[in-house]
């Protein structure tokens, strides 16, 4: 369909394609297996709660990743493995909390926090370098791209990756007031609050695609790009409704109201009508479009 007058659209299948997420979630799989095989080595030698829920979190984002690689990308939450961790965690917590244990070897896990932090500081690197051209095309800051974006696999890394440094934090906070206090509960409070952080990362993960499941609009960009190229259209005198609606990362369907050019008969506007849709359809940025006539009274859309 457009192949010169919607370079948005284009552009942006370049910029966030189906590519980019797959080498996004590897980094982020590889990274956080690492991560979690550290952190449980660490938590066996210290003893630390805190350490603990970090491996716990680790293991449920490599499963996350998992979960991205082999399933088809659509506006599902890859939220599950999050939603089992953050209750095994807070139970441990509270557990933790109510029958404390002294952790040990606390230089082992400073170390262990700090690899962590690297690795997991590389992965959300790659996920913010994915969102950057995206972000820039539609006039978006970062985290407004992040949020908007209709890539759930792109969505899912990097708020799992902001998720994680902020835990390793909490972590490392939590393990030095333990062993400056020489008092367990700061340990556990610190494994509590990281699954508290975790729940609200799946909470927030299945919100915003639940959105995108009942129907987000586009982008006034994309939007605009659309109506631009179907004015461009030599059949297509005007277009008096317009609506775009994401069915998938970065796909669109379109619904809209057109007046064609010409005075033909019913059965001949018919066909044009199909032979349009059927242009618009192939591009690989709509997912099918559906066109009806304009009344005549319908006030035309201008880009």
């Amino acid at each position: 369909m457009f192949e010169d007058s919607d370079e948005l659209l284009g552009r942006m299948s370049q910029a966030q394609g189906a590519s980019a997420s797959r080498t996004t979630v590897l980094v982020a799989f590889a990274a956080n297996l690492l991560v979690a095989l550290a952190k449980s080595a660490a938590a066996a030698v210290t003893g630390s709660a805190s350490i603990l829920a970090e491996a716990a979190h680790s293991w449920a984002d490599t499963g996350n990743e998992i979960f991205l690689l082999v399933c088809k990308p659509a506006f599902t939450s890859a939220a599950r493995p999050y939603a089992s961790a953050r209750v095994w965690k807070g139970a441990h917590g509270v557990q933790e909390l109510l029958n404390p244990e002294p952790a040990t070897d606390f230089l082992v896990g400073y170390v262990v926090l700090a690899v962590s932090f690297v690795l997991e500081g590389i992965s959300f690197l790659r996920s913010v370098r994915q969102a950057r051209p995206g972000a820039a095309l539609l006039e978006r800051d970062l985290i407004e791209q992040v949020m908007a974006t209709s890539d759930p696999t792109l969505r899912a890394v990097f708020a799992e990756d902001a998720a994680a440094l902020i835990g390793l934090v909490i972590a490392a906070a939590a393990l030095g007031a333990h062993q400056a206090t020489g008092s367990a509960a700061p340990d556990a409070v610190g494994s509590i609050l990281i699954g508290a952080l975790l729940a609200f990362i799946a909470v927030f993960l299945i919100d915003r695609n639940r959105q995108f499941l009942v129907g987000e609009e586009a982008d006034p960009h994309i939007r605009a790009a659309v109506l631009r190229a179907l004015l461009d259209q030599p059949e297509v005198a005007r277009v008096t409704y317009l609506r775009l609606e994401f069915v998938g990362p970065r796909v669109v369907s379109v619904i809209g109201d057109v007046d064609l050019t010409g005075d033909d008969t019913e059965t001949h506007v018919a066909v044009r009508l199909r032979a349009l849709e059927a242009k618009i359809s192939a591009s690989p940025a709509v997912g099918g479009a559906v066109l009806s006539l304009s009344a005549p009274d319908e006030p035309s859309l201008t880009v």
